[in-house]
């Protein structure tokens, strides 16, 4: 009991510190050559690290899903698309405020959740999936059809007649970024604390025996739709930020390859892990950022074909590195700091027993 609660303690601490030196990044010169394109307080490498920050917690998102109650789905692209279109249309088509319309978009991706995730989990397994891929699809076909509202293939630009000045700009990409951080700290701790919750742990008790849980009289369908719910809106409050971030969105942000992506990163990172998911999340934007980068460089370049071919696909690298961590890496990179953990915890000495009271003496 004492190891669990030192570790607790540890992780809080060292969340804590994490969160302040992401707070105070662009108020300081760091520069990491090969990770970071520049110093951190320039506005491209601000973005980068922002748009690190908003993918980790759309893989919370999805650890709410798949992590926790097990249900693996191939379409919550979908509700990241609806946050970022829906914000965007009401901006460009109304004259609401930003908080305003945001409201009305997150009432709606609840109602949506509701809707899809009451037809989709009446089936599980591989049929639950390809149920929330057709969904996808058809939102995805409703976006490319439909330009006059979504601005087809060519992406929906962001108004900015009713975005707060601070939030417009390269010169504020620094406010930007800090959202992204309230954000990623908000649904962490908005996970953690589903998952200690009772609906947290029956639908944990759903993944691991649905059969046991009906048994005892609970309804495995009502919890495991809380977390379709909630998992569906976090996705579709990340979107939102992630127009305001990229000064618009397009249709690949609602495909089906990128629901794969978040599975990417969720199984990279850790599954069942939410440090799994943060930690995926930032590794894999960088890694994506990095290898583009790598791809296009005159070191690649000048390699023998049978070289330069393959490393000049990031997707080719990112798949071989996701392959390696499946492989040796069960626990994906979330494993590493446990075992580490695990092992300095094995090193320390045991607390030493007290000595036994003497007779006729009361122990406190």
């Amino acid at each position: 009991m004492i190891r669990i609660i030192r570790s607790k303690n540890f992780a809080i601490a060292v969340g804590a510190a994490l969160v302040v030196l992401f707070a105070i990044l662009p108020l300081i010169n760091v520069s990491v050559p090969g990770v970071l394109p520049g110093p951190t307080y320039l506005p491209g490498t601000l973005q980068l690290l922002a748009l690190a920050l908003l993918f980790a917690a759309l893989a919370l998102s999805y650890h709410v899903m798949f992590g926790v109650a097990g249900l693996l789905s191939f379409g919550h692209a979908l509700y990241f698309g609806f946050g970022a279109y829906g914000l965007g249309i009401l901006l460009q088509h109304t004259s609401l405020a930003l908080l305003p319309a945001a409201a009305i978009v997150l009432v709606a991706a609840v109602v949506v959740a509701l809707a899809l995730g009451s037809v989709s989990l009446r089936v599980g397994g591989i049929a639950f999936a390809m149920v929330t891929l057709a969904f996808a699809q058809a939102g995805s076909v409703l976006i490319r059809r439909n330009s006059g509202v979504t601005g087809g293939e060519e992406g929906l630009p962001l108004a900015i007649a009713n975005v707060p000045d601070s939030l417009v700009g390269v010169l504020n990409t620094r406010n930007l970024y800090w959202i992204a951080l309230a954000l990623l700290v908000v649904v962490f701790l908005g996970v953690g604390l589903f998952e200690r919750s009772r609906a947290g742990h029956v639908v944990a008790a759903v993944r691991e025996n649905e059969l046991r849980v009906r048994v005892i009289g609970l309804k495995p369908f009502t919890v495991k739709l809380i977390a379709f719910v909630i998992a569906s809106t976090l996705a579709a409050a990340v979107g939102m930020v992630y127009l305001l971030l990229q000064s618009g969105t397009t249709p690949a942000i609602i495909s089906a390859d990128f629901t794969l992506t978040i599975l990417v990163i969720v199984v990279l990172g850790g599954v069942g892990s939410r440090w799994g998911a943060v930690v995926g999340g930032v590794v894999y934007t960088l890694l994506d950022q990095r290898l583009a980068a790598l791809a296009s460089s005159d070191a690649v370049r000048d390699l023998p074909d049978v070289l330069r071919i393959p490393l000049s696909q990031p997707l080719f690298i990112l798949g071989t590195l996701f392959i390696l961590v499946v492989l040796f890496l069960p626990g994906g990179l979330a494993g590493i700091g446990r075992s580490g953990a695990r092992a300095l915890d094995r090193r320390r000495p045991a607390p030493a027993p007290s000595a036994p009271p003497k007779t006729g003496e009361r122990t406190p």
